[in-house]
């Protein structure tokens, strides 16, 4: 007789029973035992991980050999090319690291019109040295307002205005080919109301009700929004909305983003089977949009809970079955302290690095890099296997995302300290260079966030001097910290804010249109000047991501503290394997010194990265106002 199956043993009996008994799998040949290696070798991850979330239904192991039969099928369908650069990266994991990378960003309709259109700017991406690119939200979304496509009615459709899958399909082959890898959301928090699967429960359907949280009355709701804070209160207050007939959807965000039910295993298969149709279409990396709100418990924030964890990781697990080389990029706004708690290479192995970006806003209105290198020292180096998104502005608003208790510990109250950001970024503080708009603006507790192109924030409407060293200082930081440095496409040129965006039908409510102009031809034709404003941007810009290409010590993320003695210049090292990189950065409107002390540890001479030339450090080291330095330094006897 045979022996009874231990609990362990079960969810892989149940998974091998069900691969056994599904219809169409091709259960033979190179394929399939590719396949079967890799559930040897990550089955049992995603096994406990479903069990975590799931194991308290009597269904769970039915959902769970559903899902394994799922993934079998998607890695059948899973073409010979993307198969064999799932082997490429398999022999290389650490290919996002690299010193090479520089990832753009770019609405496709505002930067090319559609993506036959965007076909014809590769040459550029690849002029500029682009080897990630974001493609904003593709997919088919509500019409006027969609908040800038992140509310989804269909992730397997392209919005018609940009063309189709195939040609998705086939830009993601062409930038493959250059050496782009393609980047685009995977926004699986809600789906627009639009949606199918939403259309079904507003009409009733008993089984797509549950993929949502929809309730008959106002007692859960009200009992929910007890402990969850409001997102976007001028859109709607707490976080449901009411449907007819007495029901009420959650909807943290928008009235038309209806929340996924994540404790249904059901969401779960649904939308793992969406990513896994998107990374068949040739997509690398999915930004997995609001990470930190995609579990829900009673009596608690519904932010960042442990199952949200669990969710990131059991997708990963799926990804290992069926698209091993899929990235995840983490979008968390949140506490700097959950920030860092999404990055793992069996959760989200690169993210967003907002709280470099907010501080080095932050440094520019203050000219005092306290927070910033505090901020670096305390919160930058991540786990092996894993990597920063460091960037100086996206398409989102500004928050600052500092932590008060970080802030206090330098004197400074972040409270009053958020009210001064807000009134300089948006011109409302005397002597402000900055213009920026307002967004979700309260006049009232002063409370907002920051609209507005890099060059805008920077004062390059003005035409100054000034602004074009700000704007190269802020890239500086976000090139040479160390992770991928992220342009928005237009900011290499200097793109200033369109302020006609709210004549466009669906954007008059959302300031963070005026960020997002339309492709800039003029000033890309003026990229080559070296007299004209872009050009020098430009030219500049490429010099700093030549000289990082070439520099073994900016590869990684890991980042050494230096302290200049100068609460003006920011300051750190980049290490090698005979010396580091030292980073100086002034953020004051007048030159600074680094005194000799300081740098006694060092060689007395210093390569110039920009220039090869040697820079003695005997006598200290001054840099002109809003300059940076590279610097090549060796250790001391």
């Amino acid at each position: 007789m045979a022996e009874t199956a231990t609990v362990e043993q079960q969810p892989r009996e149940h998974a091998l029973a069900a691969l056994e008994a599904a219809e169409g799998l091709e259960r033979s040949g190179p394929e399939w035992e590719a396949f079967r290696r890799r559930f040897d070798e990550h089955f049992a991850d995603l096994a406990r991980l479903f069990e975590q979330l799931y194991g308290g239904r009597g269904d769970w192991l039915e959902h769970l050999g559903a899902l394994v039969v799922e993934c079998a099928a998607s890695w059948q369908r899973r073409p010979a090319e993307l198969k064999e650069l799932d082997a490429r990266r398999d022999a290389s994991p650490a290919w996002f690291q690299a010193r090479e990378m520089l990832g753009g960003v770019c609405y496709v309709d505002r930067y090319a019109g559609s993506l036959a259109g965007l076909r014809e700017h590769i040459p550029y991406f690849k002029e500029l040295g682009l080897t990630y690119l974001h493609l904003m939200p593709l997919f088919l979304a509500p019409e006027p307002n969609s908040d800038g496509g992140y509310a989804v009615s269909s992730y397997r459709e392209v919005n018609p205005r940009l063309g189709s899958m195939e040609e998705l399909r086939d830009v993601a082959a062409e930038l493959r080919a250059h050496g782009i890898s393609l980047v685009a959301d995977f926004i699986f928090n809600h789906t627009s109301n639009e949606h199918e699967w939403a259309r079904r429960a507003a009409a009733g359907d008993r089984e797509y009700s549950d993929y949502y949280w929809i309730f008959p009355d106002r007692a859960m709701p009200d009992a929910y929004e007890s402990t969850v804070r409001e997102i976007f209160p001028d859109d709607h207050p707490g976080s449901f909305v009411p449907l007819p007939g007495g029901r009420w959807v959650w909807a943290t965000f928008h009235t038309f983003q209806w929340d996924l039910n994540y404790s249904n295993p059901a969401v779960f298969r649904a939308m793992a089977g969406e990513m896994l149709f998107l990374a068949n279409q040739g997509v690398d990396i999915l930004r997995m949009d609001a990470v930190a709100f995609i579990w829900k418990r009673l009596g608690t924030s519904c932010e960042s809970l442990p199952e949200a964890h669990w969710l990131l990781r059991a997708f990963n697990a799926v990804c290992r079955l069926a698209a091993p080389s899929l990235l995840f990029k983490s979008e968390a706004i949140v506490h700097p302290d959950e920030v860092v708690t999404y990055i793992d290479p069996a959760e989200c192995q690169i993210s967003y690095n907002p709280l470099e970006m907010a501080l080095t806003w932050e440094a520019l209105a203050t000219r005092d890099a306290s927070l910033l290198s505090q901020a670096l020292e305390r919160r930058h180096n991540l786990p092996e296997g894993t990597s920063w998104v460091n960037y100086v502005r996206s398409h989102d608003d500004i928050g600052w995302t500092f932590a008060d208790e970080d802030a206090a510990e330098l004197g400074i109250n972040g409270f009053d300290h958020r009210r001064f950001l807000n009134r300089f970024y948006v011109n409302r503080y005397p002597g402000s260079f900055a213009r920026g708009v307002p967004f979700q603006d309260n006049p009232r507790t002063g409370d907002c966030r920051i609209s507005g192109t890099t060059a805008s924030l920077c004062g390059l409407e003005d035409g100054t001097e000034e602004a074009i060293r700000r704007i190269l200082l802020a890239h500086s930081i976000a090139i040479s910290t160390g992770g991928i440095p992220l342009i928005y496409l237009g900011d290499e040129v200097g793109q200033l804010n369109d302020y006609r965006y709210a004549e466009e039908p669906g954007h008059e409510a959302d300031s963070r249109w005026v960020h997002r102009p339309h492709y800039p031809a003029q000033r890309y034709a003026r990229r080559d000047d070296p007299w004209s404003h872009e050009g020098r941007i430009y030219a500049d810009l490429k010099k700093m991501l030549a000289v990082r290409a070439r520099t073994p010590e900016f590869g990684g993320n890991r980042l050494v503290d230096f302290f200049p003695g100068n609460r003006h210049v920011l300051a750190y090292q980049r290490p090698g394997e005979s010396g580091a990189v030292l980073v100086l950065a002034n953020f004051s409107d007048s030159p600074q010194h680094i005194a000799p002390l300081r740098l006694s540890g060092f060689d007395p001479d210093a390569e110039d990265l920009f220039t090869g030339l040697v820079v003695p450090l005997g006598d200290g080291i001054t840099l002109p106002a809003q300059e940076f330095t590279w610097l090549r330094v060796r250790r001391g006897a």
